[in-house]
């Protein structure tokens, strides 16, 4: 029997760009029996070179892809559910004060969702991605940990995968740079792939959000309309374009001139007022958080390593937690801590092993609730 038979039969979430290419080119280097699949789950005007062209690019670039490196490629078609859920739940964040991570909601609800039923479907034993993340056992758990390249690591974004996906990912890619993974595609011969620039963030949007969110809700600036903008004490300042269209911490385009630097501190949908103030009053030490998700119960409380990262990239902040009666998180900062944003997500670390995560609710306001609970 053959390596390759051995090493078993993976399918592979294809995007036609360079780390997908490069994940390929490894599980089958390694001995397995690649699949490939394309997930179609939003049509951008960018993403068709032709007029009269049926599918976007990058699924026309992941079939040829497929056919050089000569594996099985497949389509999935999930844009009706896609918008439903993922770009729904993203407009509605926005309605509601909050700043959404659509790949955080997409992972569990889409990408790997739809990853193992088509790995059922085609009797494949494990799924792979190209993320840029590590997995590890612990206790009998898989955990998901900061990839070899910090720069580029992706755990923060998959805190809401269950143990049942967990178990049977492969990410080729955590143990390499983004730099060492360009090179090696240029020596498999992928020199054109291997310079290819960085894919979109949110994968549905080109652009500026606020002009995705006048498309998809063209009444939303007679819907909400101006608002005020106030201090910290409640005095009006001037006004704004309306609520949806700030987040916390932000700074450019403010459109006001107050003689300093002024930034976003807090959203009120429903009085439509943006609250301006200056970096110290983004500052918190506590933050209050929903929907709790560990890989391992509430083990992780009682640890004195735990750590939190409160955005993509931010460095982790060691903090204690409390879980309240009930079931959202209070969560005690133990170093400085800014900007906290609700609807982002607070992925929480010991070491490099991510041990859970919950969606902020909010930075203001929590102090009341922190003076009832002994840290």
């Amino acid at each position: 029997m053959s390596d390759k038979l051995n090493k078993g039969r993976v399918l592979v979430g294809m995007s036609g760009g360079v780390d997908s290419t490069a994940t390929c080119l490894m599980l089958l280097e390694q001995g397995y029996d690649v699949v490939g699949v394309t997930m179609r789950v939003w049509d951008n005007p960018a993403s068709f070179s032709s007029p009269n062209q049926d599918e976007p690019d990058y699924i026309l670039e992941a079939r040829t892809l497929a056919i050089r490196l000569g594996i099985e490629h497949h389509v999935a078609d999930e844009r009706e559910g896609f918008r439903q859920v993922i770009v729904q739940h993203f407009m509605d964040e926005y309605l509601q004060g909050r700043t959404p991570n659509p790949c955080v909601m997409c992972n569990p609800l889409f990408k790997f969702r739809v990853l193992a039923e088509w790995a059922d479907r085609l009797e494949c034993d494990y799924i792979a991605t190209g993320h840029y993340s590590l997995l590890t056992e612990v206790g009998g758990h898989t955990y998901i940990t900061i990839g070899n390249d910090a720069k580029k690591d992706q755990s923060y974004f998959l805190w809401r995968l269950g143990q049942d996906v967990l178990r049977r990912i492969l990410f080729p890619l955590g143990k390499y740079t983004k730099n060492e993974v360009r090179a090696y595609l240029k020596e498999k011969g992928f020199e054109a792939k291997s310079s290819e620039g960085e894919s979109m963030e949110i994968c549905f949007i080109e652009g500026d959000y606020r002009d995705f969110l006048r498309q998809q809700i063209p009444d939303i600036d007679t819907r909400i309309g101006r608002g005020k903008f106030v201090d910290t004490a409640g005095h009006t300042l001037g006004f704004h374009r309306g609520y949806p269209f700030y987040t916390v911490g932000q700074r450019k385009g403010l459109e006001i001139a107050l003689g300093k630097p002024a930034y976003v501190i807090k959203l009120n949908p429903d009085k439509n007022t943006v609250m301006l103030g200056d970096t110290d009053d983004l500052k918190t030490e506590y933050m209050l958080t929903d929907s709790p998700l560990w890989v391992n119960g509430t083990e992780a409380l009682s640890n004195k390593e735990l750590t939190v990262r409160i955005r993509y990239r931010s460095q982790p902040i060691p903090c204690e937690v409390k879980q309240l009666d009930d079931g959202r998180l209070l969560v005690h900062f133990l170093a400085e801590a800014s900007a906290v944003t609700p609807g982002q997500s607070a992925v929480f670390y010991i070491g490099n092993r991510v041990v859970g995560g919950a969606f902020i609710a909010c930075q203001k306001g929590v102090n009341y609730v922190a003076s009832t609970v002994c840290f």
